[in-house]
Protein backbone atom coordinates (compact mmCIF):
# COMPACT_ATOMS: atom_id res chain seq x y z
CA UNK A 1 0.00 0.00 0.00
CA UNK A 2 2.58 2.47 0.91
CA UNK A 3 4.40 1.67 -2.28
CA UNK A 4 1.47 1.88 -4.32
CA UNK A 5 0.65 5.58 -2.68
CA UNK A 6 4.03 6.69 -3.87
CA UNK A 7 3.66 5.63 -7.16
CA UNK A 8 0.55 7.05 -7.65
CA UNK A 9 2.19 10.73 -6.17
CA UNK A 10 4.73 10.55 -8.58
CA UNK A 11 3.06 9.72 -11.26
CA UNK A 12 0.41 12.69 -10.36
CA UNK A 13 3.41 14.82 -10.25
CA UNK A 14 4.81 13.88 -13.34
CA UNK A 15 1.44 14.16 -15.30
CA UNK A 16 0.86 17.60 -13.77
CA UNK A 17 5.00 18.69 -14.73
CA UNK A 18 4.34 17.51 -18.15
CA UNK A 19 0.61 18.41 -19.43
CA UNK A 20 0.02 22.66 -19.67
CA UNK A 21 -1.43 24.29 -16.90
CA UNK A 22 -5.22 24.29 -17.55
CA UNK A 23 -7.37 27.92 -17.13
CA UNK A 24 -10.39 27.23 -14.75
CA UNK A 25 -13.41 28.35 -15.85
CA UNK A 26 -15.02 30.74 -13.89
CA UNK A 27 -18.60 30.99 -13.18
CA UNK A 28 -20.47 34.22 -12.84
CA UNK A 29 -23.20 34.73 -9.86
CA UNK A 30 -24.70 38.25 -8.67
CA UNK A 31 -25.43 38.72 -5.16
CA UNK A 32 -27.89 41.49 -3.78
CA UNK A 33 -26.10 43.65 -1.82
CA UNK A 34 -28.40 45.43 0.97
CA UNK A 35 -28.93 49.28 0.96
CA UNK A 36 -26.62 51.22 3.15
CA UNK A 37 -29.02 54.19 3.91
CA UNK A 38 -32.59 53.71 4.23
CA UNK A 39 -32.93 57.36 2.81
CA UNK A 40 -31.59 56.33 -0.50
CA UNK A 41 -34.82 54.25 -0.87
CA UNK A 42 -35.51 52.90 -4.45
CA UNK A 43 -32.64 54.66 -6.11
CA UNK A 44 -29.56 52.89 -4.49
CA UNK A 45 -31.19 49.78 -4.47
CA UNK A 46 -31.77 49.73 -8.28
CA UNK A 47 -28.13 50.92 -8.60
CA UNK A 48 -26.58 48.56 -6.43
CA UNK A 49 -29.08 45.83 -6.94
CA UNK A 50 -26.72 43.57 -8.93
CA UNK A 51 -23.16 43.30 -8.48
CA UNK A 52 -20.95 40.39 -10.40
CA UNK A 53 -18.92 38.43 -8.09
CA UNK A 54 -16.29 35.83 -9.45
CA UNK A 55 -17.06 32.42 -8.89
CA UNK A 56 -15.15 30.84 -5.73
CA UNK A 57 -15.51 27.10 -7.57
CA UNK A 58 -12.27 26.62 -8.55
CA UNK A 59 -10.39 29.65 -6.86
CA UNK A 60 -9.13 27.82 -3.83
CA UNK A 61 -8.27 31.66 -2.01
CA UNK A 62 -11.54 32.62 -3.01
CA UNK A 63 -13.05 29.31 -1.75
CA UNK A 64 -11.35 29.73 1.74
CA UNK A 65 -12.91 32.85 1.99
CA UNK A 66 -15.97 31.77 1.69
CA UNK A 67 -19.59 34.21 1.51
CA UNK A 68 -17.67 36.80 3.92
CA UNK A 69 -15.10 38.04 0.53
CA UNK A 70 -18.56 38.68 -1.91
CA UNK A 71 -19.66 40.56 1.23
CA UNK A 72 -16.28 42.32 1.45
CA UNK A 73 -16.16 43.26 -2.47
CA UNK A 74 -19.91 43.73 -2.51
CA UNK A 75 -19.45 46.72 0.49
CA UNK A 76 -16.36 47.84 -1.53
CA UNK A 77 -17.84 48.29 -4.81
CA UNK A 78 -20.87 50.15 -2.67
CA UNK A 79 -18.65 52.59 -0.74
CA UNK A 80 -15.85 53.48 -3.85
CA UNK A 81 -18.95 54.38 -5.77
CA UNK A 82 -20.68 56.51 -2.72
CA UNK A 83 -17.04 57.91 -2.68
CA UNK A 84 -16.84 58.97 -6.08
CA UNK A 85 -19.89 61.66 -4.96
CA UNK A 86 -17.62 64.25 -3.85
CA UNK A 87 -19.10 66.22 -1.51
CA UNK A 88 -19.32 70.23 -2.11
CA UNK A 89 -16.54 72.41 -0.78
CA UNK A 90 -16.95 75.80 1.00
CA UNK A 91 -15.05 77.25 -1.88
CA UNK A 92 -17.54 75.86 -4.66
CA UNK A 93 -20.65 77.35 -1.74
CA UNK A 94 -18.92 80.76 -2.06
CA UNK A 95 -18.63 80.52 -5.93
CA UNK A 96 -22.10 80.24 -6.02
CA UNK A 97 -23.39 82.43 -3.80
CA UNK A 98 -21.53 84.93 -5.75
CA UNK A 99 -22.95 84.22 -8.46
CA UNK A 100 -26.19 84.04 -7.02
CA UNK A 101 -25.32 87.81 -5.41
CA UNK A 102 -23.89 88.95 -8.76
CA UNK A 103 -27.09 88.02 -10.89
CA UNK A 104 -29.39 89.23 -8.01
CA UNK A 105 -27.61 92.72 -8.53
CA UNK A 106 -27.75 92.71 -12.17
CA UNK A 107 -31.42 92.05 -11.99
CA UNK A 108 -31.86 95.06 -9.83
CA UNK A 109 -29.84 97.06 -11.78
CA UNK A 110 -31.97 95.89 -14.73
CA UNK A 111 -35.04 96.93 -13.32
CA UNK A 112 -33.70 100.42 -11.66
CA UNK A 113 -32.52 101.33 -15.13
CA UNK A 114 -36.40 100.34 -16.48
CA UNK A 115 -37.88 102.29 -14.25
CA UNK A 116 -35.94 105.46 -14.62
CA UNK A 117 -36.39 104.55 -18.72
CA UNK A 118 -39.82 104.90 -18.06
CA UNK A 119 -39.94 107.80 -15.49
CA UNK A 120 -37.96 109.95 -18.12
CA UNK A 121 -40.50 109.11 -20.71
CA UNK A 122 -43.36 109.93 -18.74
CA UNK A 123 -41.61 113.19 -18.21
CA UNK A 124 -40.85 114.11 -21.96
CA UNK A 125 -44.88 112.76 -22.45
CA UNK A 126 -45.71 115.45 -19.95
CA UNK A 127 -42.93 118.04 -21.85
CA UNK A 128 -44.25 117.53 -24.95
CA UNK A 129 -47.98 117.53 -24.58
CA UNK A 130 -47.82 120.84 -22.21
CA UNK A 131 -45.51 122.06 -25.35
CA UNK A 132 -48.04 121.19 -27.28
CA UNK A 133 -51.04 122.56 -25.82
CA UNK A 134 -49.19 125.60 -25.18
CA UNK A 135 -48.59 126.25 -29.28
CA UNK A 136 -52.14 124.83 -29.55
CA UNK A 137 -53.95 127.18 -27.08
CA UNK A 138 -51.66 130.20 -28.93
CA UNK A 139 -52.88 129.58 -32.07
CA UNK A 140 -56.22 129.55 -31.25
CA UNK A 141 -55.93 132.57 -28.86
CA UNK A 142 -53.75 134.16 -32.04
CA UNK A 143 -56.35 133.52 -34.54
CA UNK A 144 -59.30 134.34 -32.77
CA UNK A 145 -57.68 138.13 -31.94
CA UNK A 146 -58.98 139.49 -35.22
CA UNK A 147 -62.27 138.22 -35.10
CA UNK A 148 -64.12 140.90 -33.14
CA UNK A 149 -67.47 141.51 -32.79
CA UNK A 150 -68.90 144.86 -35.04
CA UNK A 151 -71.57 147.11 -33.22
CA UNK A 152 -73.24 149.34 -35.68
CA UNK A 153 -76.08 151.91 -34.51
CA UNK A 154 -78.94 152.48 -36.09
CA UNK A 155 -80.73 155.19 -34.59
CA UNK A 156 -82.07 157.03 -31.89
CA UNK A 157 -85.73 158.70 -30.87
CA UNK A 158 -86.99 160.60 -28.29
CA UNK A 159 -90.31 159.99 -26.88
CA UNK A 160 -90.69 162.23 -24.52
CA UNK A 161 -88.20 165.53 -23.28
CA UNK A 162 -89.98 167.43 -20.33
CA UNK A 163 -87.92 170.76 -18.52
CA UNK A 164 -89.76 172.03 -14.93
CA UNK A 165 -88.79 173.88 -11.82
CA UNK A 166 -88.18 171.57 -8.87
CA UNK A 167 -86.01 171.01 -6.18
CA UNK A 168 -83.54 168.13 -5.25
CA UNK A 169 -83.68 165.53 -2.18
CA UNK A 170 -82.10 168.89 -0.39
CA UNK A 171 -84.62 171.26 -0.96
CA UNK A 172 -82.29 173.31 -3.47
CA UNK A 173 -84.49 174.61 -6.47
CA UNK A 174 -83.11 173.83 -9.84
CA UNK A 175 -84.53 173.17 -13.37
CA UNK A 176 -85.08 169.41 -13.50
CA UNK A 177 -85.31 166.92 -16.74
CA UNK A 178 -87.77 163.80 -17.00
CA UNK A 179 -87.47 162.06 -20.87
CA UNK A 180 -87.52 158.69 -22.17
CA UNK A 181 -85.92 157.68 -25.83
CA UNK A 182 -85.25 154.55 -27.96
CA UNK A 183 -81.88 153.37 -28.73
CA UNK A 184 -81.48 150.55 -31.77
CA UNK A 185 -78.04 149.17 -32.53
CA UNK A 186 -76.64 145.61 -34.32
CA UNK A 187 -74.36 143.39 -32.70
CA UNK A 188 -72.68 141.03 -35.59
CA UNK A 189 -70.52 137.93 -34.08
CA UNK A 190 -67.87 137.78 -36.95
CA UNK A 191 -66.08 135.03 -35.11
CA UNK A 192 -65.96 131.73 -37.98
CA UNK A 193 -65.29 129.09 -34.86
CA UNK A 194 -66.78 130.06 -31.82
CA UNK A 195 -69.43 132.18 -29.86
CA UNK A 196 -69.13 135.06 -27.88
CA UNK A 197 -71.19 136.26 -24.37
CA UNK A 198 -72.09 139.72 -24.21
CA UNK A 199 -72.70 141.14 -20.44
CA UNK A 200 -75.28 143.19 -19.28
CA UNK A 201 -73.76 146.89 -20.14
CA UNK A 202 -75.35 150.07 -19.21
CA UNK A 203 -75.79 153.56 -21.78
CA UNK A 204 -75.77 156.58 -20.53
CA UNK A 205 -77.24 159.60 -21.67
CA UNK A 206 -75.68 162.89 -20.57
CA UNK A 207 -76.62 166.67 -21.11
CA UNK A 208 -73.45 169.09 -19.93
CA UNK A 209 -72.10 166.04 -18.75
CA UNK A 210 -74.75 165.11 -16.20
CA UNK A 211 -76.23 161.99 -17.01
CA UNK A 212 -80.34 162.54 -18.01
CA UNK A 213 -81.10 159.36 -18.93
CA UNK A 214 -80.13 155.40 -18.71
CA UNK A 215 -80.79 151.96 -19.93
CA UNK A 216 -78.73 148.92 -20.14
CA UNK A 217 -78.23 146.00 -23.10
CA UNK A 218 -79.03 142.66 -21.16
CA UNK A 219 -76.65 139.94 -21.40
CA UNK A 220 -77.01 136.96 -24.05
CA UNK A 221 -75.04 134.72 -26.06
CA UNK A 222 -74.35 135.14 -30.52
CA UNK A 223 -73.20 132.52 -32.05
CA UNK A 224 -70.81 132.28 -34.55
CA UNK A 225 -71.28 134.49 -38.04
CA UNK A 226 -74.45 135.83 -36.85
CA UNK A 227 -76.22 138.95 -35.67
CA UNK A 228 -79.02 140.03 -34.24
CA UNK A 229 -80.71 143.78 -33.81
CA UNK A 230 -80.50 145.52 -30.69
CA UNK A 231 -83.41 147.80 -28.88
CA UNK A 232 -82.37 149.55 -25.95
CA UNK A 233 -84.83 151.82 -23.44
CA UNK A 234 -83.65 154.57 -21.96
CA UNK A 235 -85.12 156.68 -19.14
CA UNK A 236 -84.79 159.61 -16.70
CA UNK A 237 -87.17 161.30 -14.41
CA UNK A 238 -86.80 164.37 -12.38
CA UNK A 239 -82.69 164.75 -12.92
CA UNK A 240 -81.78 168.01 -11.37
CA UNK A 241 -79.95 169.75 -13.79
CA UNK A 242 -78.29 173.31 -11.19
CA UNK A 243 -76.40 175.16 -13.35
CA UNK A 244 -76.73 173.51 -16.43
CA UNK A 245 -80.42 173.88 -16.84
CA UNK A 246 -79.53 178.07 -16.94
CA UNK A 247 -79.01 177.85 -20.92
CA UNK A 248 -82.02 175.13 -21.42
CA UNK A 249 -85.31 177.42 -22.60
CA UNK A 250 -88.49 175.58 -22.45
CA UNK A 251 -92.32 176.90 -22.92
CA UNK A 252 -94.70 174.63 -20.98
CA UNK A 253 -92.53 172.37 -20.25
CA UNK A 254 -91.00 171.60 -24.09
CA UNK A 255 -87.68 173.07 -24.96
CA UNK A 256 -87.56 175.65 -27.57
CA UNK A 257 -84.47 174.57 -29.25
CA UNK A 258 -82.48 171.90 -29.96
CA UNK A 259 -80.33 170.70 -27.07
CA UNK A 260 -77.17 168.06 -27.61
CA UNK A 261 -76.75 165.25 -26.08
CA UNK A 262 -74.36 162.42 -25.77
CA UNK A 263 -74.93 158.99 -25.88
CA UNK A 264 -71.69 156.81 -23.98
CA UNK A 265 -71.50 152.76 -23.03
CA UNK A 266 -68.99 149.90 -23.53
CA UNK A 267 -70.07 146.27 -24.60
CA UNK A 268 -68.03 143.56 -23.28
CA UNK A 269 -67.93 140.48 -25.00
CA UNK A 270 -66.30 137.30 -24.12
CA UNK A 271 -65.70 134.28 -26.34
CA UNK A 272 -64.77 130.40 -24.91
CA UNK A 273 -62.30 128.87 -27.42
CA UNK A 274 -61.17 126.23 -25.88
CA UNK A 275 -63.30 125.80 -22.21
CA UNK A 276 -61.85 128.31 -19.96
CA UNK A 277 -58.35 128.08 -21.15
CA UNK A 278 -58.71 130.24 -24.02
CA UNK A 279 -61.25 133.08 -23.47
CA UNK A 280 -60.48 135.97 -25.28
CA UNK A 281 -62.28 139.58 -24.48
CA UNK A 282 -63.81 142.07 -26.79
CA UNK A 283 -64.42 145.40 -25.56
CA UNK A 284 -66.25 147.91 -27.74
CA UNK A 285 -66.30 151.73 -26.64
CA UNK A 286 -69.10 153.58 -28.86
CA UNK A 287 -69.75 156.67 -28.50
CA UNK A 288 -72.61 159.50 -30.15
CA UNK A 289 -73.26 162.65 -29.92
CA UNK A 290 -77.10 163.44 -31.13
CA UNK A 291 -79.40 166.60 -30.91
CA UNK A 292 -82.64 166.38 -29.24
CA UNK A 293 -84.95 168.47 -32.05
CA UNK A 294 -87.98 169.44 -30.27
CA UNK A 295 -89.70 169.09 -33.86
CA UNK A 296 -88.89 165.49 -34.61
CA UNK A 297 -90.48 164.35 -31.34
CA UNK A 298 -90.78 160.47 -31.34
CA UNK A 299 -88.94 159.94 -34.97
CA UNK A 300 -85.64 158.01 -35.81
CA UNK A 301 -82.58 160.04 -35.52
CA UNK A 302 -80.40 158.65 -38.20
CA UNK A 303 -76.65 157.57 -35.96
CA UNK A 304 -75.03 156.94 -39.26
CA UNK A 305 -71.94 158.77 -38.83
CA UNK A 306 -72.37 160.16 -35.68
CA UNK A 307 -70.50 157.53 -33.74
CA UNK A 308 -66.90 156.73 -32.26
CA UNK A 309 -65.71 153.40 -32.06
CA UNK A 310 -63.17 152.13 -30.24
Amino acid sequence: MPGDLAKTDSEASSLSQSSPPRSPRRQMYYVQSPSRDSHDGEKTTNSFNSTPVLSPTHSHSNSSLGPHSSRESSSTRLSKHHGSRKPRTNKQSWKEFDAIEEEALLDGEAAHHALHRRRCYFLSFLVGFFVLFTTFSLILWGASRPQKPKITMKSISFNEFVVQAGSDFSGVSTEMVSMNCTVKLTYRNTATFFGVHVTSTPLHLSYSQLTVATGSIHKFYQSRKSQRALIVMMEGSHIPLYGGGASLASLNGAPTQPVPLTLDFMVRSRAYVLGKLVKPKFYKRIQCWVTMDPKKMSKAISLKNKCSYS
